[in-house]
């Protein structure tokens, strides 16, 4: 029998840009809305250096941690 109360969770990387530009507001809203239609619900917003697909550099962005109930 399975816990009704049981919770999955998702780690979801936010980087506008290698270059550095500031994070879109839209963009990002445009995502956690996305999530929000497969029943994902935004636990925590934590900033972070995330790296990029070229190069060893890293860029300022988010990582948005989703939660919902276990399906």
């Amino acid at each position: 029998m399975s816990n009704p109360y049981a919770l999955e969770y998702k780690v979801v990387t936010f980087r506008e840009s290698l270059i550095g530009d500031a994070l879109d507001s839209d963009k990002l809203e445009k995502v956690l809305n996305k999530h929000a239609e497969d029943g994902w619900v935004l636990k925590a917003i934590t900033s972070a250096d995330v790296k990029g697909r070229i190069g060893p550099g890293a860029v300022e962005g988010l990582l948005l941690t989703l939660e919902r109930p276990r399906r």
